[in-house]
């Protein structure tokens, strides 16, 4: 809810944009990364950086939870994190590189080591288990 500034109190970036994340302390920490002290920062630029960041932080909780539920627990833990990051294709290709502390790796099995069917063929169906 956005506040309105016809109002007599004081309210914080993060309350006037409407978001959880803190504004101010982005744009405080965008101005002080090395090599930006060229550039100028809007205060849009901060509230949008913060927006983006609270969303992706939402999108990653809400898939985790899922994934936590899948397997019965109540508890999120690392590889529920890691496992709904793997199963969705584009938080995937944008935390490829990212590696998650304590947990493990996403189940993959290559289809050639599967076993061989009657008429010789391998099995061609992947297997995808959410379970560890």
């Amino acid at each position: 809810a956005v506040v309105s500034t016809q109002s007599t109190g004081r309210y914080s970036k993060s309350q006037r944009a409407g978001i959880d994340f803190p504004v101010a302390r982005i744009i405080r920490k965008m101005r002080a990364h090395p090599g930006m002290d060229r550039f100028r920062i809007s205060a849009g630029g901060g509230v949008f950086f913060s927006s983006v960041l609270e969303y992706l932080c939402a999108e990653i909780l809400e898939l985790s939870g899922l994934a936590c539920k899948g397997v019965k627990k109540r508890r999120i833990t690392p590889r529920h994190v890691l496992l709904a990051i793997g199963n969705d294709e584009e938080l995937h290709e944008l935390l490829k590189n990212v590696t998650i502390p304590g947990a493990g790796v996403v189940p993959y099995v290559n289809p050639a080591l599967l076993k061989k069917g009657r008429n010789g063929q391998g099995q061609t169906k992947e297997i995808q288990s959410m379970e560890f």
